[in-house]
């Protein structure tokens, strides 16, 4: 599955296809903000061999989307000799901060850019509660709180 935005392709995975797609050298990014890395947690990916990348879509606390996002994680990427074709998966709360991420690194000519569907917590269970459902942490993904 994949989305559109123009001509610009991103794809789909579930953190578990993602997960499965670390371990072939993939590249998680997580844009989530450093409130939520703190207090909600992040993915552990030592045993995928791969590291995490971690950069704010949005600012904290204002929430603002950061402007400079795509040039500084391109740059990021670029000194780690990650080229435009590296397989790269994003990662928010739920999926919808990272779908734009993978759109802005996906204009700026990377080729193979996916949207973690569901996130770190998943959708809200009928009570409004998160990871519940579906995400990262609800399919027993290795995490770590803070």
């Amino acid at each position: 599955m994949s989305s559109s935005d123009g001509n610009i392709q991103v794809g789909e995975a579930s953190p578990s296809e993602s997960w499965d797609a670390l371990k072939g050298g993939a590249i998680l990014i997580d844009v989530r903000t450093t409130a939520e890395w703190a207090y909600v947690g992040q993915p552990a990916l030592e045993r995928s061999m791969q590291p995490l990348i971690s950069h704010q879509w949005q600012q904290f606390p204002t929430m603002q989307v950061d402007t400079g996002f795509a040039d500084a994680l391109d740059a990021h990427l670029q000194k780690n000799d990650h080229g435009k074709d590296a397989p790269l998966h994003f990662l928010c709360r739920s999926g919808v901060r990272s779908l734009a991420a993978a759109h802005a690194m996906a204009a700026r000519g990377y080729t193979n850019t996916f949207n973690v569907t569901a996130g770190f917590e998943g959708d809200p269970d009928g009570q409004g509660h998160r990871g519940q459902v579906n995400g990262w942490k609800f399919d027993g993904l290795p995490w770590r709180q803070g």
